[in-house]
């Protein structure tokens, strides 16, 4: 695995802590090999605009795993995934979680599956492809997660076939989000919002749960 600061360690350590969060060995290795992946990648594909590994852990690491005590079920979709985020995360830290990353961008994707195959994640699938033109699952996913991947509104239409009819949204956003809720179709209401605790964040950063309204009344 590619070496990483004492720094990034303790940070990764302490954050995952204060998060409740407790990884065994292996778990711990792969969210460090993770970081040292995307540093080294990043240098030459520009993945992401933060710069530093720490910073990696704070911004990409924690805040992915700052969703883990709502993903529930068997099948994850992480839309407009990106370099694999929270997808990646949220995969080492559940096993038995099945995790499809959806993106149209090349680079990022071959970036992922090279996560995929050097943390050796049995758990994982990339998928390149626009959100219009990529196939389901059987009955739809469980839940269908985003992270800052557009507005609520276009969150829900373009994912809206792709979801279980019992299923739910798991949108993660900044402040912004206030100004989203009034576009969202009748049919979809927000069930849930949590305000995420993420250790050396200091931006505000919530999680908004949405189902369809008879789901939500059932």
């Amino acid at each position: 695995m590619t070496r990483v600061a004492q720094s990034v360690e303790t940070r990764l350590d302490s954050g995952l802590a204060a998060l409740g969060i407790a990884v065994d060995d292996e778990q711990r290795r792969r969210l460090l090999a993770l970081v040292g992946l995307l540093h080294k990648w990043n240098r030459a594909y520009n993945l992401t605009a933060v710069r530093t590994p720490e910073e990696m852990v704070t911004r990409h690491l924690l805040d992915s795993a700052a969703v883990l005590p709502f993903v529930n079920g068997t099948q994850l979709l992480d839309v407009g995934s990106g370099a694999g985020l929270p997808g990646l995360v949220l995969a080492i830290l559940e096993p038995s979680l099945a995790v499809t990353l959806l993106d149209s961008n090349g680079k990022k994707v071959r970036f992922q599956r090279q996560a995929v195959m050097e943390l050796d994640l049995c758990n994982v699938t990339p998928v390149q492809a626009r959100v219009e033109a990529f196939e389901p699952v059987v009955g739809g996913y469980a839940q269908i997660i985003s992270r800052a991947f557009s507005s609520l509104g276009d969150f829900i239409a373009l994912t809206a076939r792709l979801v279980a009819p019992s299923g739910e949204w798991l949108a993660m956003k900044g402040p912004a989000v206030d100004d989203e809720l009034a576009d969202l179709p009748e049919e979809i209401v927000v069930a849930e919002r949590h305000d995420l605790a993420v250790p050396y964040e200091t931006g505000s950063r919530q999680l908004v749960v949405l189902r369809h309204r008879d789901v939500t009344q059932a």
